[in-house]
């Protein structure tokens, strides 16, 4: 069953599989499993590092409470400047030496980060583009990135050492009971109220910061849709209206951000001033016990000292509760979205594919859906042949080649290459074997070069080129600015629609892969581009590769010698054109619109648009009619 979104993810409970031993309790099974924490488990040796720094550095805390209790008990009785002097260098190499250790740790705490970013960062960016084609995601689809850089932050910042500090506060503890049980207990009893405030910080602020977290999300799509979309708003004065759903999503996220920094300063305010006055607390402590004769001057400033350093790294969490809060919801969420998209085990490599191409009884659902869009299409195609998939628009069309190109996972049934299903065959081979052109191209910011080589890192300029002239863009690049290198922009903002689609077409024809798949090709393409486009086929098939081409206009359906005819997700009929367009003819034969060949020109050019028979509407395609020579040619087949 497909999930929900990548927020669902973090709601859903592991089942026990029947017939097995007891699972191993979560966090152990987390531990075992997650790639967090093998990631941060290669760092153990930088962590145990930073573990005996923290040591050696809360053991020199206790120098400025040695340094006073020295003072107070031995320099001023004595009234000894060499002794003042001496202790004085002494105090001053040590607190030289534990800032050193502490700028260590720091950076080896922001490099364990780093190492972290380095070590799932592309499994994280290949969850993030795996996830629409299988979930629909929140937001902007982002939000695993965030969180990948929330842990980098984390880690990198003052809240680690907090937690690192925290295990040495029962020495300081003890040290307060050495100097007098009374001391001990007041500082013990201190050391108990920051705890439990750092309970209620914990509660109080976890759910304003998850709902901080959902609301910022929601806050980015509408950014980037605005952001994608602002021809659309500024043509159509759309930008304030859109802008005040914007305004309306930033005020929900600014509020519950302020809620959860209200908590989280507030708990922040109190704790530190619990701390000054615990401090205060034991300073009178240490006076009445040295009026009694029970402590000396020394030692009630060293306990009041020592206490302050008990609570500091308490404080401190809390301080910085928020940030931690928001880690660890990251670290839950992107643990989930990995277990969701593991990475598998490369299968074998099999051989190029340049035989047939199987559908088998194949049935799709879109991510993140129940229902069937597609039910139970079945055929079979053989090398050289090229299939022409028509129909109304929602009939299922581009559903079903997103699942012929493996970017949609078949709810039921099989999608097969010389025999092997998708997941048979190595990722890079598959995709080497595959050209696809989308019905919204989408080109990425680079040069022309780039794109239709597809970013591979060391192309052969050769095969570039014959890419082009397959397409019949060669010229056409070659007139651009800075020819191949032509930088494009963004999405290909530096170019035409037309030519975006004939450089994608050049894109899906690079490396001349057996499986070609065209989705809409000529939808913004001229007289000379839909010319280029049948050559392309036609040398497709040539040389022994299957085509398969989705339109509604019938030019593209000139080089086509199978047919394939979808209504409301199903077959309505396949076979060889000529065949199937017989067929279709008898259920199709009323007559024309009053006017019979009447064509209308298009206003701006000298284009004609052909008038539409009722079998053009049912199956979606555009067909001209006028001439009885012409009508001829449409029952034998598509006219080109």
């Amino acid at each position: 069953m497909p999930a929900r979104g990548i927020m669902g993810l973090a709601n859903r409970r592991l089942r026990e599989p029947a017939g097995r031993a007891p699972r191993a309790p979560l966090p152990e099974r987390m531990l075992m499993t997650s790639e967090l924490a093998k990631a941060l488990r290669a760092c153990r040796t930088a962590f145990i590092g930073i573990g005996l720094m923290t040591g050696v550095i809360n053991i020199l805390y206790l120098t400025g409470s040695i340094f006073m209790l020295e003072v107070y008990d031995r320099v001023l009785p004595s009234r000894s400047i060499p002794t003042l002097v001496g202790i004085s260098l002494l105090a001053a190499m040590l607190y030289a030496f534990q800032v050193a250790l502490d700028i260590v740790r720091q950076r080896i705490l922001s490099r364990i980060g780093l190492a972290l970013d380095e070590g799932i960062g592309e499994r994280v960016y290949g969850a993030i583009v795996r996830a629409p084609l299988r979930m629909v995601a929140a937001g902007d689809g982002l939000q695993p990135m965030r969180d990948l850089d929330q842990l980098r932050g984390f880690l990198s910042g003052l809240g680690p050492t907090a937690l690192f500090d925290m295990p040495w506060i029962p020495l300081y503890l003890v040290i307060c009971f050495l100097f007098h049980p009374l001391i001990g207990i007041t500082a013990l009893i201190g050391c108990l109220v920051l705890i439990a405030f750092t309970a209620v910080t914990e509660m109080m602020t976890k759910r304003p910061v998850r709902q901080a977290m959902i609301e910022m999300t929601a806050r980015n799509a509408l950014s980037e849709v605005g952001r994608r979309n602002a021809e659309v708003l500024a043509a159509m004065a759309m930008t304030e209206r859109f802008g005040a759903v914007w305004a309306a999503a930033n005020r929900r996220f600014t509020r519950e951000q302020q809620r959860a920094a209200d908590i989280g300063n507030g708990l922040g305010s109190l704790s530190k001033g619990l701390r000054l006055a615990l401090q205060s607390v034991v300073l009178g402590v240490g006076a009445l016990l040295v009026i009694r004769g029970e402590a000396s001057a020394g030692i009630m400033i060293a306990a009041s000292i020592l206490s302050a350093r008990a609570l500091a790294p308490v404080e401190l969490a809390i301080a910085h509760w928020k940030g931690f809060v928001a880690a660890r919801q990251g670290w839950k969420r992107l643990g989930d979205l990995l277990k969701a998209f593991p990475t598998d085990a490369e299968p074998i490599a099999l051989p190029r594919p340049r035989q047939s191409l199987a559908v088998e009884t194949v049935s799709i659902a879109p991510p993140g859906s129940r229902r069937l869009v597609v039910q139970e299409v079945d055929f079979t195609l053989e090398a050289g042949q090229c299939l022409g998939v028509v129909g109304p628009s929602g009939s299922g069309k581009s559903s079903l080649v997103r699942a012929l190109v493996g970017v949609w996972q078949p709810a039921r049934g099989k999608v097969r290459l010389d025999g092997a299903a998708f997941e048979q065959w190595r990722a890079a081979d598959i995709g080497a074997a595959i050209g696809y052109l989308p019905q919204d191209v989408e080109l990425f910011a680079g040069t022309v070069a780039q794109n239709i080589a597809r970013f591979h890192p060391d192309p052969a300029p050769g095969e570039i080129i014959a890419a082009a002239e397959a397409a019949g863009v060669h010229a056409l690049i070659l007139r651009l600015p800075e020819g191949y290198e032509t930088p494009i922009g963004e999405g290909g903002a530096a170019l035409s629609a037309g030519q975006r689609q004939r450089i994608a077409l050049a894109r899906a024809l690079f490396g001349s892969p057996f499986l070609v798949v065209l989705d809409e090709p000529n939808s913004n393409l001229d007289a000379d581009g839909e010319v280029a486009l049948n050559q392309a086929v036609a040398g497709v098939r040539t040389r022994g590769g299957i085509v398969v081409i989705v339109a509604h206009r019938h030019s593209a359906l000139a080089s086509i010698d199978r047919l394939l005819v979808m209504q409301e997700g199903r077959v309505r009929a396949f076979g060889p054109k000529d065949q199937v367009l017989r067929k279709l003819a008898p259920q199709s034969a009323a007559p024309a619109p009053s006017g019979g060949g009447e064509v209308v020109p298009l206003s701006g050019r000298g284009d004609r648009q052909p008038a539409k028979t009722e079998a053009a509407t049912e199956t979606g395609v555009e067909m001209e009619t006028g001439s009885p020579e012409r009508a001829r040619t449409e029952k034998e087949g598509l006219a080109p």
